[in-house]
């Protein structure tokens, strides 16, 4: 990876100002930043290809090797709609756009001897300047992707405000970010364990459009189960929409993010009524033990894996592949957009999706 080739390209494509002390104003500073070069010419030709992938999910989210598969096939499912995975983390203490499949491995094991950071905002200059590994979550991947020009990023689930948040204060700094970042996140909506409709009153707050995708009473997703109970403002029926949507964003010079639910597909969906028991064990148990702060959600997503006897790991795995194929074929979409194409990259695109049929599988 080039470092002074991946410089050029932060300033140029991002019109960055550089003070007399060689550093961004307001930025990360592009010396810190390596991109692998699969991202690098992307970002340089048609930017609006590349999706973001978060590193969190490898270091935190799942078990290994579930973990690692996951990562790898979540890239290729990037790939084989068109567009340019680039997977971000930090690795000895460098932020990483695009991982190469050794640096994927060594992110996915626990025992690799070099355990990664959870890594948000306010992580990222302590494992930086120590030189550690760090998966990002979806806060820091937005920070990274915004600095980069990447404008469309998948995962499974945002945060929020957590449960009896209005006691704790209790509340993700990933909303704060997509009210900061004019990226476009494709997830499962917010995870279950969280209060969900308190998150989409801070994401209005924060000035952040909530769409749905595909789900034409606006129901909006909660991570294992289709409905939350909570409605979205707008529900978008096609990659065609959304990108007219990105594209929009930034004409109007929005720097605010977009949140777009893509329900869970319905034969990975998990019962409503079982989940909550399930979480509510899970909460109770995280409260007993005293788990706070950034390790409630891993402990929770782990302890509610063993109370589901995996099938919520199926589950999560799922909608994380079924995320990355939508988001690559809004992506793909915002490029033939943006690059005066008059005709749909692929005919899928425009067809209205169904996502109770498998991975985010068109309507014939």
């Amino acid at each position: 990876m080039l470092r002074v080739a991946a410089a050029a390209l932060l300033r140029s494509s991002r019109g960055y100002c550089t003070s007399k002390h060689g550093t961004t104003q307001g930025r990360i500073s592009p010396s810190l930043i390596d991109i692998a070069p699969e991202v690098r010419d992307a970002l340089r030709h048609t930017p609006q290809s590349v999706v973001a992938l978060e590193s969190t999910i490898i270091t935190h989210g799942m078990p290994y090797p579930h973990n690692l598969d996951t990562a790898l096939e979540v890239e290729q499912i990037v790939r084989q709609q068109g567009a340019v995975p680039a997977t971000i983390a930090i690795v000895g203490g460098r932020i990483k756009v695009g991982l190469a499949e050794e640096q994927l491995r060594l992110l996915a094991r626990a025992d690799s001897g070099t355990p990664a950071v959870k890594t948000s905002r306010r992580d990222m200059a302590f494992v930086m300047a120590t030189g550690r590994n760090g998966g990002t979550t979806v806060a820091g991947t937005l920070l990274v992707a915004d600095a980069v020009g990447i404008r469309i990023f998948a995962t499974g689930g945002i945060g929020g405000v957590h449960r009896e948040g209005e006691r704790t204060m209790d509340v993700s700094a990933d909303l704060i970010e997509l009210g900061r970042c004019p990226v476009v996140v494709v997830s499962s909506g917010v995870k279950s364990i969280l209060d969900i409709p308190r998150t989409l009153e801070y994401l209005e707050t924060q000035g952040v459009c909530v769409a749905t995708y595909g789900s034409e009473d606006c129901e909006f997703p909660a991570f294992y189960t289709r409905s939350s109970g909570s409605k979205a403002a707008y529900n978008l029926t096609s990659a065609t929409d959304a990108a007219k949507m990105v594209h929009m964003n930034r004409a109007l010079g929005l720097r605010s993010g977009i949140v777009i639910g893509v329900p869970i597909p319905e034969r990975y969906a998990m019962d409503a009524t079982e989940m909550n028991a399930v979480i509510a064990q899970a909460l109770g148990d995280a409260e007993r033990k005293g788990i706070y702060g950034k390790e409630v959600t891993p402990f929770i997503l782990s302890a509610v894996s063993q109370l589901t006897r995996g099938k919520s790991l199926e589950s999560n795995m799922a909608l994380i592949k079924n995320n990355a194929r939508v988001a690559a074929e809004i992506a793909v979409e915002l490029a033939r957009i943006e690059n005066g194409s008059s005709t749909p990259a692929k005919q899928t695109n425009n067809a209205k999706v169904d996502t109770t049929n498998g991975v985010g599988a068109p309507v014939s």
